[in-house]
């Protein structure tokens, strides 16, 4: 059934409402949005019927598409660009984490006179932004994965350093997010498998971070269970509107609680993806099992209340058996080899993981042996 709520933002959830991206540009105050979306979106339904719907209206938009699967500064420099030179005052980011990622930033930078990196998201350098020249965003995503439609961040490559850096500012919270479950039905199935255990990843990782966040714990035990319950409904029946409405639900609700902080998992896949240009979804799906079994002292009873919860029999033992299962049956790949990475890189991946920010939240302290190890094991396929 539609809804709309306002947590934590204003998102109107269910099928069709893609119909309502002229009125939600009128309540945004966008005038002449700039349409920010992947290449591969550009002559697909979601983007053909937003360019349709906002041309029925007599709204006047851009169209930049000129960005890449894992985006960098380059990226977001051309979408600035198109952004200032067309008079646009807001952004519709439609697509994926890195469509959402670079709609975000650019609306972010395009009113801002620094440089993009001086806005890294570390000692309060937010601050260093003029709110007033932040533009508007509307989200529409394509894809039930990182959640980026509900975030305050960008996820932008610094390809000068081989890194990838978290552009934040209180004011990139898109103002509207239109989370219409039709926009993802013809998403293939390796990117289903891939953006549906990222949101699984981000849940998972929340709740098993020290940090005291009580109500983002409680969004992830249950961003946790939508998951489990939808994603292979998802995977195996692709056209099952109602398994790709919870997804969408439960990837909102994995980058709200990821406020908790994240863990290992995501400290080792944000090198890795900037190192190797991997998939970051398939990373974390690869990395999970990994980082649960290295983490295991320090989160054997969350994960049994989670399992508990979700219906698993066996504890930690039970869920990590579950989540194996599960991984194959959805072809994710056993080790980080099989994506193309170079085991060799041990040093280089275990050096630039605990620099992560993702790293302060593990419940076990990343060092560099303790990085190593996880990554020669998932290398390696062994969980030991």
């Amino acid at each position: 059934m539609p809804a709309t709520w306002s947590y934590p933002t204003q998102i109107r959830s269910g099928i069709g409402r893609v119909v309502e991206i002229a009125d939600a540009c009128v309540e945004a105050t966008i005038a002449k949005p700039l349409i920010v979306t992947d290449p591969g979106l550009v002559d697909l339904p979601p983007v053909k019927s937003i360019v349709s719907l906002l041309g029925d209206a007599g709204v006047e938009y851009g169209l930049f598409s000129d960005l890449r699967p894992n985006p960098t500064g380059r990226d977001v420099a051309a979408g600035t660009d198109m952004f200032r030179r067309g008079g646009h005052d807001g952004v519709i980011a439609i697509g994926g984490g890195s469509a959402l990622d670079v709609g975000k930033v650019v609306a972010f930078h395009a009113g801002q006179r620094r440089p993009l990196w001086d806005f890294e998201d570390v000692a309060d350098r937010w601050t260093r932004a003029d709110p007033a020249a932040i533009a508007p965003i509307i989200a529409v995503p394509t894809t039930a994965g990182t959640g980026s439609e509900v975030g305050r961040a960008g996820l932008i490559i610094d390809e000068t350093q081989h890194r990838k850096v978290i552009v934040f500012h209180p004011k990139m919270l898109p103002t509207i997010v239109i989370a219409d479950p039709e926009l993802t039905v013809g998403l293939p199935r390796t990117l289903t498998v891939g953006t549906g255990i990222d949101a699984l990843s981000h849940s998972l990782e929340a709740i098993c971070s020290p940090a005291h966040h009580p109500m983002s714990h409680g969004i992830g035990m249950e961003g946790c269970r939508l998951v489990l319950e939808h994603l292979p409904i998802a995977v195996d029946a692709p056209g099952d509107l109602e398994a790709r409405g919870q997804m969408l639900t439960a990837a909102g609700m994995g980058a709200v609680a990821f406020q908790k902080g994240l863990g290992a998992m995501h400290a080792l896949a944000h090198p890795i993806g900037a190192t190797f240009d991997t998939h970051h979804g398939m990373t974390n799906a690869t990395l999970m099992p990994y980082v649960l079994v290295a983490n295991r002292p320090a989160i054997e009873s969350t994960i049994e209340q989670l399992a508990a919860y979700t219906g698993i029999v066996g504890g930690f033992d039970g869920f990590l058996h579950h989540i194996m299962a599960m991984r194959t049956s959805m072809d994710v790949p056993n080790t980080l080899v099989e994506l193309g990475v170079d085991a060799a890189a041990v040093e280089v991946i275990a050096a630039a993981a605990i620099d992560d920010p993702s790293a302060a939240t593990n419940p076990i302290p990343v060092d560099r042996a303790f990085a190593a190890r996880i990554f020669e094991a998932a290398c390696a396929g062994r969980l030991d």
